[in-house]
């Protein structure tokens, strides 16, 4: 009997490391669901993964809408009828001020997409999982997960976060054949990074000038990683942050 074929759910793949790893989770086999609320970059994601002879789904999805994540997930299992790999990408970077400058707004928005986004995703990703007798889940942190940055309290707070739920649902669900890990990137050649320097070129020589090895890292080089992570290749790692960051966090 053939092997049957892996369904990858990704969140925030209407552009960046999102676009990415759903051209990487094609490129490696799995067909793909890509969930944005950005319309235009999702179909444009699906019409690439087709043009290169794979499959795909766009959903609309705001990952800070419990409804809007309930029926996205069911949407995957109704189309392709499981939900093998989930990478819950989807974040943004709120506006930069200190922490007493952090208006309400700006933390709620941004601990809303970035933390409860990642958790309405696995307390949907998770029973179907469990369902179905495996699955691999791998959340986006940052390097901001791990260590502090001025000006954006939020967004660290929110990658702080993300790690720890991680760890504590891949506890959880160990001795389930489901395993939950973190990807931390560094700085990361993206739209967010563009709207974070304002596109300066100063601001951005800043943040190479930190970068040890001289260069931002690429949305590829995090799918990669992502796409290991979800793989039997990496069947042995659970409830890890997995920094990829140029060397950022060695310093």
């Amino acid at each position: 009997m053939p092997a049957l074929k892996k369904v990858a759910f990704i969140t925030g793949a209407a552009s960046g490391i999102g676009r990415a790893s759903a051209l990487a989770f094609a490129r490696d086999g799995a067909d793909v669901v890509v969930a944005d609320c950005q319309v235009d970059g999702g179909l444009e994601t699906v019409r690439m993964i087709e043009q290169a002879g794979g499959r795909a789904l766009f959903i609309k999805c705001d990952v800070s809408y419990e409804n809007d994540i309930r029926e996205a997930v069911a949407q995957t299992v109704k189309k392709f009828g499981r939900l093998d790999y989930a990478f819950n990408n989807a974040g943004v970077e709120g506006e930069s001020g200190l922490t007493p400058e952090c208006s309400v707004e700006n933390w709620d928005r941004v601990i809303r997409v970035n933390l409860t986004g990642v958790w309405l995703c696995m307390k949907y990703q998770v029973p179907q999982m469990l369902a179905q007798g495996s699955g691999s889940i791998v959340n986006c942190s940052s390097i901001a997960g791990l260590v502090g940055f001025q000006g954006i309290p939020a967004y660290v707070a929110s990658k702080h976060a993300v790690v720890g739920l991680t760890k504590a649902t891949a506890l959880e669900y160990a001795r389930s054949n489901i395993r939950v890990n973190a990807i931390c990137p560094g700085v990361i050649d993206t739209p967010m990074i563009t709207r974070f320097t304002h596109g300066e070129a100063q601001a951005a020589r800043m943040l190479l000038n930190n970068e040890p090895v001289g260069r931002m890292g690429t949305s590829e080089e995090i799918a990669e990683a992502a796409v290991w992570l979800c793989s039997d290749k990496a069947s042995f790692v659970t409830g890890h942050a997995l920094v990829a960051d140029g060397g950022w966090v060695a310093q």
